[in-house]
């Protein structure tokens, strides 16, 4: 394609995150100040919302128990920049090669206090004609969650842990595939090669490496809420996907991230 959509998140001082149309999709800090992400399956025909969020609290951390915002005082040092971006494929995603669209920009003086975390919008529209995705329309899961949903995700992920370490992919095919047409509509590739792109490699993984997935214990899950409550997004405690491969013989790991809807009793991974 010729061009491609990004976010690009910078910080210099503190950490941040950059979230598109309410879906958490970067987050950089002293160890990586710099993320550069494709949105194409999370933006939107018209209005989008972007959203800068300074010092974000962490990712598995419930809004309900979440501590008061603390109050903190400015250095000067401190900077963080967002922005949304349409280079030309190839080229570098920086302002002198690429269009800028939409920006947030947080440069604090010296002796400014503030709320941490901190919250900083600018919506944008953006010249895209993408479809309607199916995220936009789930159903809105209130918060905190239902045990019984809980529970049904903790099943369902387990579900699909036990498939992997068997060598079997339908479950996880079957669970993923809007997930995996829409992307490919998103990024204009055949769904049926991304398909077989995915199969093939988790068979690999299993047959070259015997990949085992170990099931979630039940305290280990959090489904951190995207999109309004549309999305969970399924974590560990550590805040990574919750769905981790054991290491293999040389210490790597595959993760699957799984951002799910609940519709009528039944889970869908839609990004």
């Amino acid at each position: 394609m010729e061009r491609l959509l990004v976010l690009k998140l910078e910080a210099r001082g503190c950490s941040a995150e950059a979230r598109l149309n309410g879906i958490a999709l970067a987050r950089v800090d002293a160890a990586r100040p710099r993320s550069v992400v494709p949105v194409h399956e999370y933006a939107l025909q018209g209005e989008n919302r972007l959203e800068l969020v300074i010092f974000p609290r962490p990712a598995t951390e419930a809004a309900a128990a979440a501590p008061p915002r603390e109050r903190l005082i400015a250095t000067g040092h401190e900077s963080a920049h967002l922005s949304i971006l349409l280079p030309r494929a190839n080229n570098p995603v920086d302002a002198g090669s690429a269009r800028s669209l939409g920006e947030v920009d947080w440069t604090p003086a010296a002796d400014i206090p503030f709320l941490a975390p901190l919250l900083l919008t600018q919506d944008v529209v953006l010249p895209v004609s993408f479809p309607r995705w199916r995220w936009v329309d789930a159903p809105i899961q209130p918060q905190p969650l239902l045990p019984e949903i809980q529970a049904l995700a903790l099943s369902f992920v387990s579900g699909l842990a036990q498939d992997l370490s068997r060598g079997q992919t339908d479950s996880m095919m079957n669970a993923c595939r809007l997930r995996t047409e829409e992307v490919a509509m998103a990024y204009q590739r055949d769904p049926e090669t991304e398909r077989e792109r995915l199969r093939e490699a988790l068979l690999e993984g299993y047959a070259s490496q015997g990949l085992q997935w170990p099931a979630p214990e039940a305290d280990a899950l959090f489904l951190r809420p995207l999109a309004g409550g549309r999305l969970l997004e399924a974590l560990g405690p550590d805040g990574n996907p919750i769905l981790q491969s054991a290491p293999d013989a040389v210490g790597k790991q595959w993760a699957l991230p799984l951002r799910l809807a609940f519709v009528e009793n039944r889970f869908y991974i839609l990004r």
